[in-house]
């Protein structure tokens, strides 16, 4: 779909929502990106686009997200190439239980034994291999292997795992348990706080103003932009690369800048920008009533 759509491109650039298509039609997704260190211990071992994150601690590590299928090889040797062990993973989880972000947890899974931990709302979708999506769960093409989920997570919970501490917030609409997990991570004698962002894209086919799958859409999105609105961060990391212009702070071989991905006033502005889409949708279809 990112094809049929590319011409919104220039629109949508600043909240950059990559939508939901094809892994075929969209080679960004499997791409591959050389990994790096992020800031303090958190480091990025994804593809071109899809965003896996690694944080590290003492008793193990924690991977977020884990793209397609296909790429869970892929993040197996981004993390040796960065001197890391995948066994040492202890928990896995996502910012949402769509398969691009989530077909590769089944095997990654398997390969490391580690707990996997989600969202209430999404981990039901998790079980049923995407099946039970609001939108796209008749869809054959949006399926991937069914996870069991050990920990469900709650808005405002956390997770914790040799001395780092990452807080879940429910941020729901592009999925019902979309979360952004918060962190702080120590660089250089200073604190930063460090958001994974889950953004508030709406993806095709979905009805801001309420869908029989999702009674409670309207509230979900409008509950995400005020409470991202909110939030005090300093650095900016997000589902997938467009999301936080990854590929305009960043290129391979880049000398370690603890600053590179500071960008409160970048993420406020993508918050913004995607309220003004889903704003515009919804009277739209209020209109059309």
């Amino acid at each position: 779909m990112k094809t049929l759509f590319r011409n919104l491109s220039l629109l949508l650039a600043l909240a950059a929502i990559p939508l939901l298509s094809n892994a075929a039609t969209d080679p960004d997704w499997t791409k591959p990106f050389p990994p790096f260190r992020i800031i303090g211990n958190i480091y990025w071992v994804g593809t071109w686009d899809l965003s896996t994150y690694l944080i590290t601690t003492p008793k193990g590590n924690i991977l977020i997200n884990t793209g397609l299928a296909e790429t869970a090889p892929q993040i197996k040797s981004n993390i040796e190439q960065l001197g890391f062990k995948l066994s040492d993973t202890k928990i896995l989880t996502a910012t949402h239980a769509h398969y691009d972000h989530a077909a590769g947890l089944a095997e990654l899974k398997r390969l490391t034994k580690a707990q996997m931990v989600i969202s209430t709302e999404d981990a039901d979708l998790l079980a049923s291999g995407g099946k039970t999506d609001f939108v796209f769960g008749k869809n054959p093409a949006f399926r991937f292997r069914p996870v069991k989920t050990d920990r469900r997570l709650k808005d405002g919970d956390t997770i914790e795992l040799g001395g780092t501490v990452l807080t879940a917030h429910r941020h729901a609409g592009h999925t019902k348990g979309a979360t952004t997990f918060t962190l702080n991570v120590s660089e250089g004698g200073k604190t930063y706080v460090v958001a994974i962002a889950n953004m508030g894209s709406i993806n095709p086919g979905v009805k801001v103003s309420g869908m029989p799958t999702y009674p409670g859409i309207t509230a979900d999105y409008a509950h995400t932009f005020e409470a991202q609105k909110a939030m005090k961060i300093d650095v900016f990391l997000a589902s997938h690369a467009q999301q936080f212009r990854l590929h305009e702070k960043y290129k391979p071989g880049d000398p370690f800048d603890a600053g590179r991905f500071v960008d409160p006033q970048g993420f406020h502005a993508a918050v913004e920008k995607l309220e003004k889409v889903y704003l515009d949708q919804l009277a739209a279809e209020k209109k059309a009533r």
